[in-house]
Parts: structure tokens; C-alpha cells; sequence
């Protein structure tokens, strides 16, 4: 395990990449402890960096896409077909309780960003 703070987006992307590497690990795991302080650095940096505070779903989508440099066919396997994504995207759809679980557990985006009522 080399862990380092997270000072800058670069940092970020690569602790990112680190964790997509290791998210699957088993419970009592060097991997595991590793993915759970991983996870912890890149809230604190983002929460510092890129609040997110109460902006709405699509906003989040949105800034979550451009943070991993994600295309709207990434996120199929979070809400459904293209045609869907895009209606969510241009706020024709409302997310359902299954996209948003999937778009927090694939992508990290926090539920109170999913959820809010602003959409």
C-alpha cells in the first residue's frame, strides 16, 4: 500500500484510478483498508475542492462525467439505454430509485446530490 495526500486534480484521477483497481476487495484486506482510506482522501478533497453542495442531480451527473472524463455511453450501465441517458441528462426523465443507487455505488456520487428536489 502507497498512500499519498491528495494535493491536486492529478493526484485525484490517480487515486481514482487506484480504487476502480481495488474496489471489489474482500473485507481484511490490505486492499481493502487501502480502498477505505482511498475513499476518505478523495471525500475530504473533493468536499474541500468541489463541494457539491445543492445542486441538482443532473448537475452532479454532469460534474462526476467530467471529473472521470466520462461520455454519456459510460453511463448506460447506471441508468439504461442511450436514449434514456439522454433524457435524464436534459431533464426529460427523473432519475428512478434504481439509477440513483446505481449511479452512487458505480460512480460515488453522494445520495444527497441524487436526491435533491431541484431537478
Amino acid at each position: 500500500m502507497n498512500i499519498k495526500p491528495i494535493r491536486n486534480d492529478k493526484d485525484l484521477r490517480l487515486a481514482f484510478k487506484r480504487l476502480e483497481e481495488i474496489f471489489q476487495a474482500k473485507p481484511k484486506t490490505p486492499e481493502y483498508d487501502e480502498m477505505e482510506i482511498l475513499t476518505t482522501l478523495i471525500e475530504v478533497y473533493e468536499n474541500k475542492h468541489y463541494p457539491i453542495g445543492s445542486t441538482s442531480p443532473i448537475e452532479a451527473i454532469k460534474f462526476r462525467m467530467e471529473q472521470q472524463g466520462l461520455s454519456q455511453r459510460d453511463l448506460e450501465p447506471y441508468i439504461g439505454t442511450s436514449g434514456r441517458v439522454s433524457e435524464v441528462l436534459n431533464g426529460k426523465r427523473s432519475l428512478s430509485l434504481r439509477m440513483i443507487k446505481n449511479l452512487h455505488d458505480g460512480l460515488h456520487i453522494p445520495y444527497e446530490s441524487l436526491l435533491s428536489a431541484s431537478t
